[in-house]
């Protein structure tokens, strides 16, 4: 499904409406989707930025439309998302797979973060993926092309070490008090993959988005 029929549902419903008459001069300038292909928990979000109070006011589309306004990670004006998308959401699996295919990387997509923006002039996804075997996949796609502009993968245990140790600790005890026994180093990854799988990220959609863009920013300074 392309972005469009969310755009829809949000422009009519009474909650962006009122935000509207209030903030006429504010314009599209991002998508942001979590795809969970498990258990089909999925999240919509649109964002709008606000020239008057150089915010960005990000519109949940799940359970209700529910907004947050978010201060800016750089002061730069983020530049306006057309609405239309050549990529189909759901195609954006496809399309990573098969790249995948060609870069002889086997493991299976469990989620997927995607953010869709327009950078400087060219409407991009931007795509974080966790996968089976402990891996994490990122890569960028042109949206007119379908073209994967970069892939590259690493392993959860690398963004494991950066976790707090209090959040770490506390899903380790609540396994063991479960079994009854400490756990063997093998079951302690195995707990820290699945911590780190983001089993709870409709709570956690915001620290995710900061994360996201932060590593579009690095990307764009690169170019």
């Amino acid at each position: 499904m392309h972005i469009a029929p969310y755009i829809e549902k949000l422009h009519t419903s009474p909650e962006f409406n009122a935000f509207q008459k209030e903030h006429p001069d504010s314009y599209l300038v991002a998508g942001f989707f979590v795809l969970d292909y498990e258990e089909s928990k999925h999240v919509h979000q649109l964002d709008y930025y606000v020239p008057k109070e150089k915010k960005v006011a990000a519109f949940t589309l799940d359970k209700g439309i529910h907004l947050q306004l978010l201060s800016l990670m750089k002061a730069e004006v983020p530049e306006q998302l057309e609405h239309r998308t050549h990529i189909d959401l759901f195609a954006l699996k496809g399309i990573l797979e098969e790249e995948m295919k060609n870069r002889m990387i086997s493991e299976s997509i469990h989620k997927n973060i995607a953010v869709l923006q327009t950078i400087k002039g060219k409407k991009l996804w931007t795509l974080n993926c966790v996968l089976s075997g402990m891996g994490i996949l990122k890569a960028v796609i042109e949206d007119e092309t379908g073209s994967v502009l970069t892939m590259t993968k690493s392993s959860i245990m690398d963004y494991v070490k950066k976790m707090p140790g209090t959040a770490l600790n506390q899903a380790v005890a609540h396994a063991e008090t479960k079994t009854g026994q400490s756990l063997p180093t093998k079951q302690r990854a195995q707990m820290q993959h699945e911590l780190h799988r983001l089993d709870e990220l409709e709570k956690k959609i915001e620290e995710e988005k900061v994360h996201l863009k932060q590593e579009l920013d690095h990307t764009k300074d690169k170019k």
